[in-house]
């Protein structure tokens, strides 16, 4: 019998009634929490259909790294299907995280041929664990021919399946015939190893017998902006590249700052809970949401949980965003600065370490400088990020984010370390070997009796570090919106487990632990303490204080750092900890450059394509509109001067000339750039020229969009597109 539509205005609160769909056609009403990881075969899921010997041994693998056993994966698989069919999916793929920086998938339905003509559902275990997609249509930096075309998807069992789109989606690593990684995930699943292996060696040393394993946390801030669909499909630079290649100021940007935490529109909010809805069906913990800085921009933010699995739902997240925005006629851009003249968009990776047991290695506790292993760690992150700055900035460059790194809403392109009065003074006294006097908390009196009083963080927010303490865990604000943090917890994990394993070296031949202990901190502070900076990061006078006097690197743009990948140092890092292979490195480095030269080729032609047929026929088009006025006027009056229209015809005759010969000099160096071979040298080339002459061409045309009228001019203007999505 068919559901009907009930009215539960007054059975359920409204802060916890949702309506969802779980298949085409029924609708159901429950609360958050029945919603939440309803299309995820959890671990509540696994424990409620798998034997109890069964799912005791998977959890050894889930969260002791223990070797997955066959009977055990028969049984998932089983009990995969059985659940997915019930949930109304008829497919399975293996979901993987290409080097394209999205997703990927392909798509097999359940159904088996049986005797008497018709089908059954079947799922196997050697379906659950292996894939094989066609490896040589993904980059691989030269590791795979073009016809050497097997590759590999494995099943990665720390990551929950789900079902989306009828289809149910089962997380993989992803490897060439040959065994090389041609993923995300599979480095990322090496790094978080060979942190939890040197981590446990430090637990040890401490005493921690009871701690299985050390795992990296992560909670991605995403970044995003909302424009009309209609607009939006008006605009070639925005459907071909993500980002306006033109585009004047507007009356109004973000000068007033009304938009950052203001009330969300109607039609935003809409988008926002179905958004919310659509993440929490996949157990993605969306928990924050507000409008951000710049008009027409907002921030979801999840908790944090393991780092692979905050991966995938980043993953996820973006993917949901776009389709969400679809349904509300409207258009999710992740571009870093898809606007000039106001903030672009960041992700801000929210990083910890936690053990199984519960413990965030990273809080300091009420009294952090009697926290001795609080202060190991803390040390070894920045001994790690000053000894890798190169790879951490290197770990967020692509086209798009160097438009952003250093503007005014993001961090500058130095790496630095922010921890706020209290810690630094805690390191500073541990350096000097002086006492550390610990300052009493300070209570915030608001000077109005009705309102509560509490007391004052340790530490404040700086918004301009770009790796910042906040508490017990560190902000790394640097990634683009559209980057995969992958990347960047890659390098972040790999960097500290090479920190504690020389940490634990040292410490565990020692005869006297505590004396090497304090000696190991106080040395590690004395040669480190360059990297922390509390100050104003946008500040010109510290760009030349980290450059020149601390020595600090300034990686400005994609080029300039993608060359740092293979220094013998980090190469030798990373090799060691088996997170990459040297092969894999300079395939790396092949595909971040390769990527980066495509992305502004395409905007380059983008934009002479937009110059020549759209720019140019309008403002001629207008320019001829008041000639002819002027002509006109000139009949009628005679003599008179028509000196307004003589001006602007003048001007716009001007304008013209310069978009024209800006495109051609575009076109040129274009035509040049064809001719170089080598990824290295090309990618300069485009630093160096291409995109100065991009710049050339986009402030004539930008002039000229000033002076046309709106009727003439081709496509949506800033204006309309930054406050249209009402």
């Amino acid at each position: 019998m068919p559901l009907r539509d009930v009215d539960v205005s007054e059975v359920l609160p409204s802060d916890v009634r949702v309506s969802f769909l779980f298949f085409e056609g029924v609708t159901s009403m429950a609360t958050v929490p029945e919603l939440f990881g309803s299309m995820v075969f959890n671990d509540r899921v696994m424990k409620a259909r798998l034997p109890a010997n069964v799912y005791n041994s998977l959890q050894q693998t889930i969260g002791e790294g223990q070797p997955l056993n066959p009977v055990v994966a028969d049984a998932v698989a089983s009990a995969m299907r059985d659940w997915a069919v019930e949930k109304g999916a008829t497919h399975f793929t293996h979901w993987f995280q290409p080097m394209t920086g999205i997703t990927a998938e392909k798509h097999d339905s359940f159904i088996t041929p049986s005797p008497d003509g018709g089908v059954i559902m079947e799922f196997s275990s050697k379906e659950l664990i292996k894939g094989e997609p066609d490896a040589s249509s993904f980059p691989s930096g030269g590791l795979r021919a073009t016809f050497e075309a097997r590759g590999y998807t494995a099943w990665d069992p720390t990551s929950y399946a789900f079902i989306k789109d009828k289809t149910l989606c089962i997380p993989t690593a992803f490897c060439s015939y040959s065994g090389e990684a041609l993923d995300k995930k599979t480095p990322l699943l090496r790094s978080m190893e060979a942190l939890n292996k040197q981590a446990m060696r430090i637990m040890k040393l401490f005493g921690n017998d009871d701690v299985k394993c050390v795992r990296t946390s992560v909670g991605p801030e995403q970044e995003y902006f909302l424009v009309d669909s209609v607009m939006f499909g008006k605009r070639r630079d925005l459907i071909y590249t993500g980002r306006t290649l033109f585009g004047a100021k507007p009356p109004k940007g973000q000068e007033l700052d009304d938009h950052y935490f203001g009330s969300i529109k109607p039609r935003v909010a809409e988008f926002m809970a179905d958004l919310n809805e659509e993440l929490w069906k996949l157990g993605i913990l969306a928990k924050t949401e507000h409008n951000e800085v710049a008009p027409a921009q907002h921030e979801l933010a999840p908790i944090y949980t393991t780092t692979n699995i905050a991966t995938d739902h980043n993953q996820l997240t973006m993917e949901i965003m776009q389709k969400v925005a679809k349904k509300h006629g409207l258009v999710c851009l992740l571009h870093e600065k898809p606007f000039a003249g106001v903030n672009g968009s960041g992700k801000h990776n929210n990083w910890s370490m936690t053990t199984d047991t519960g413990v965030n290695l990273l809080s300091p506790g009420d009294t952090p400088h009697e926290n001795a292993q609080f202060l190991l760690f803390l040390t070894a992150v920045i001994k790690a990020v000053d000894d890798y700055q190169d790879l951490l900035r290197l770990s967020v460059a692509t086209a798009g984010n160097d438009h952003r790194l250093g503007a005014n809403e993001a961090p500058p392109a130095v790496v630095s370390i922010f921890l706020g009065e209290e810690l630094t003074a805690v390191l500073e006294a541990i350096e000097s070997g002086a006492p550390y006097n610990a300052a009493e908390k300070t209570q915030m009196k608001l000077g109005v009796d009705t309102l509560p009083r509490f007391t004052r963080d340790t530490t404040d927010r700086n918004r301009t570090s770009p790796f910042a303490f906040t508490g017990n865990k560190f902000e790394f604000r640097m990634l683009g919106s559209a980057n995969s943090i992958a990347c960047t917890n890659i390098m972040l994990d790999s960097a500290v487990a090479e920190t504690l394993q020389q940490f634990a070296d040292a410490l565990e031949g020692a005869a006297d632990f505590g004396a090497a202990l304090q000696t190991l901190i106080r040395e590690t502070i004395s040669a480190h303490k360059r990297i922390i900076f509390n100050g104003n990061g946008y500040d010109d006078a510290w760009i030349k204080e980290a450059t020149e006097k601390r020595g600090l690197l300034n990686l400005r743009t994609t080029p300039d750092c993608m060359s740092l990948l293979l220094d013998k140092k980090n190469v030798e890092m990373l090799t060691r900890h088996c997170v990459f292979s040297e092969a894999e490195l300079k395939s790396r480095y092949e595909i971040m450059l390769e990527n980066y030269c495509k992305t502004v080729n395409i905007e380059a032609l983008t934009m002479t394509d937009m110059a020549r047929r759209e720019i140019l026929p309008a403002v001629e088009s207008y320019a001829s509109e008041i000639a002819a006025s002027a002509a006109a006027k000139k009949a009628l009056d005679g003599a008179m001067c028509c000196g307004y229209e003589k001006k602007l015809v003048t001007k716009l005759s001007s304008l013209t000339d310069q978009i024209a010969d800006r495109t051609d000099a575009l076109e040129t160096a274009m035509a040049k750039l064809k001719t170089i071979c080598d990824i290295t040298e090309e990618a300069n080339m485009i630093r160096d020229e291409i995109l100065p002459k991009m710049m050339e061409l986009r402030a004539c045309a930008d002039e000229a969009e000033t002076l046309t009228a709106e009727k003439h001019w081709p496509f949506p203007v800033y204006g309309e597109l930054l406050f249209g999505a009402r």
